[in-house]
């Protein structure tokens, strides 16, 4: 049976960080006039109450991993550090000029490339230079992503005297084979060792990704990987599937597919990877996303209050994120901003004392609506089916659901869908359902493949 639905949904779908997904944002002509508009009015909602969170983009590596699909700048030269640190800090001057008072601020992620490419010193004087014009909310987190391979304990304490207390370590998986082919090498020392480190720092939540579907990738690989996990017990890991986007990134073309694993064989080693976690006691939050039962984010789960943007799940729900540096995106709830994917023109953009922006959208009251049931799906796993929803789709019940309640995905008792265990396999594809744009359209090849 479970095959049979791989069949069936295993199809190229969004993973659902927004809602309209990125590629139907349209031309690359930002409205920025509507986008400052509406970033201050989600800021004059939110910031007296849970603040406001920042998302800060360090785009550089010292090495390419081949199966990476971010935005990301390959160098060895640590002379960049400083002047992209001061571009970060004029991009958020403008941020303050439109939001006219001090922010509050609730959660700050340092993601990439590789934050950890940054000295200790350079991060300490980021954080220092960014929450200048600040407040600090009292129940903030401030989160980081590292490379095991050059992550230091210096890195640990000067971000954890900053306020930091969740660090993201990118593992991936522990067979050297796979670490060879995907250029992605840490020994289980090294991580065992960091993880140790952050823990006795005072790191209150650490997380491992994990990749399955990778290439060379065994089911040896994954009981390996998942024999030192057990080890280790990190609070988080994040078990996602491999993306293979080949025309999106170079480094994937490094390999073909005769490499990667067929789809029910990948399938099997999320099964074997989750069936561990399962017995290791973590809970399985959605999206590839499990949790130790002592943590924030099963804790938000349970009680109904799990987020989801662009940063993936996190449990501090702020109507207002920005995003600074290249590539990133702002979500102000009702609209979204992206930046220059380049540093030339972001940085040529801060210069001309403009926002770095390089397209935006403004949500209407169907994407609002649209939006919001998604996020249910995903975050609550349940959607009330209320009139707003059922006059976008009216066939809805008699539709796509039927088939999904039939194959056990989901039930609906008085128009309230509820997500079943076998569903969250297929979350996003559930969430798809709600998907306007993507049903619309026949753009659905632009995304990598739901499982």
């Amino acid at each position: 049976m479970l095959e049979k639905l791989i069949k069936k949904y295993n199809i190229p779908v969004p993973r659902y960080t927004s809602y309209p997904t990125v590629p139907y944002w349209g031309e690359y002509n930002p409205d920025v006039e509507s986008w400052k508009n509406r970033l201050k009015d989600s800021f004059i909602k939110s910031n007296n109450s849970e603040g406001i969170s920042l998302y800060l983009h360090l785009p550089f590596c010292e090495s390419l991993c081949t199966y990476c699909a971010c935005n990301k700048i390959i160098t060895r030269n640590h002379h960049v550090e400083e002047r992209y640190i001061d571009y970060l800090i004029k991009e958020w001057l403008l941020y303050l000029e439109i939001i006219e008072e001090k922010p509050i601020i609730r959660q700050i992620h340092l993601g990439g490339g590789t934050p950890s490419f940054f000295s200790p010193k350079n991060l300490e004087i980021l954080i220092d230079r960014l929450l200048e014009y600040c407040e600090v909310h009292a129940e903030h987190e401030f989160s980081f992503e590292a490379h095991p391979g050059n992550t230091t304990r210096e890195h640990l304490e000067s971000l954890y005297k900053k306020g930091f207390t969740r660090v993201s370590f990118g593992v991936q998986d522990f067979d050297i084979e796979v670490q060879q082919i995907i250029n992605r090498i840490q020994t289980k020392e090294q991580v065992i060792e960091l993880t140790e480190i952050a823990r006795e720092i005072g790191y209150d939540s650490i997380n491992f990704d994990l990749i399955y579907g990778l290439p060379k990738q065994k089911l040896s690989s994954i009981e390996q990987t998942f024999d030192i996990i057990s080890e280790i017990k990190p609070d988080r890991i994040a078990y996602y599937s491999y993306a293979h986007v080949p025309w999106k990134t170079k480094g994937q073309r490094l390999f073909s597919e005769e490499d990667l694993p067929s789809n029910i064989f990948k399938r099997e080693l999320y099964e074997y990877g989750k069936k561990r976690l399962l017995e290791l006691s973590y809970s399985d939050i959605g999206m590839d996303h499990f949790s130790l039962k002592d943590d924030k984010l099963y804790e938000s789960q349970l009680n109904k209050k799990l987020h989801r943007n662009f940063m993936g799940y996190n449990s501090s729900n702020t109507i207002l994120l920005i995003g600074l540096g290249v590539s990133s995106i702002s979500d102000s709830l009702t609209a979204y901003a992206q930046n220059a994917k380049t540093t030339k023109e972001y940085y040529e953009s801060l210069d001309n004392g403009k926002l770095p922006l390089i397209r935006t959208y403004m949500l209407d009251e169907e994407d609002q609506v649209l939006r919001q049931a998604i996020k249910d799906i995903t975050c609550k796993r349940e959607l009330n089916l209320d009139e707003k929803i059922l006059h976008i789709f009216p066939d809805l019940l008699s539709t796509d659901l039927v088939d999904m309640e039939r194959e056990g995905l989901i039930k609906i008792e008085n128009k309230r869908l509820t997500i079943t265990d076998l569903g969250m396999v297929f979350l996003r594809n559930i969430a798809s359902i709600f998907d306007k744009k993507l049903r619309d359209s026949n753009t659905g090849d632009k995304f990598s493949k739901s499982i």
